[in-house]
């Protein structure tokens, strides 16, 4: 697989969360449905007035593993402050970082597998316990040649 590793501080993301079901693959289903309340309801719209630099995110944190379940946020990365969307930091961390290329979200599910799956067992490094990320920038997500990432805190074993 592709991939580079990046070192990070912290940084701040606000937007809006919800609870997510990995159970029987729930969470491929669970996520598209909720960008697209997040993006019918407007808000989708009002979460990227505040990104920096034009990017919407998906972080995935909190995992619950007795109770299969894991809080997914759509946010966008920003210094400022919102009375109506919640806030959360990204701790300092190294990443690999992975590159999805086609249509959302059936691309960027095949390279999650793939990380799992292929990446981590085939390298000398392993989660880190930080929230995972998404990270999608301006353009037409239903294109075959969207291109967007996949953030994964590491750490050597």
């Amino acid at each position: 697989m592709d991939y580079r590793i990046v070192e990070r501080e912290s940084f701040k993301v606000i937007g809006k969360g919800t609870e997510i079901k990995t159970s029987n693959g729930e969470n491929n289903k669970e996520i598209p449905t909720f960008w697209s309340e997040v993006t019918a309801s407007g808000e989708g719209d009002e979460i990227c007035r505040y990104a920096e630099n034009g990017d919407l995110m998906g972080v995935c944190m909190e995992f619950n593993h007795a109770s299969e379940t894991f809080t997914y946020f759509i946010g966008a990365e920003t210094a400022e402050e919102s009375e109506k969307f919640d806030s959360i930091v990204i701790p300092a961390a190294t990443w690999a970082v992975f590159t999805s290329v086609g249509p959302m979200p059936h691309a960027i599910q095949q390279v999650w597998q793939k990380i799992y799956s292929e990446w981590f067992p085939s390298t000398g490094y392993e989660h880190a316990g930080v929230p995972e990320f998404e990270l999608y920038p301006p353009g037409n997500v239903n294109r075959e040649d969207y291109r967007c990432e996949v953030w994964v805190g590491i750490k050597k074993k």
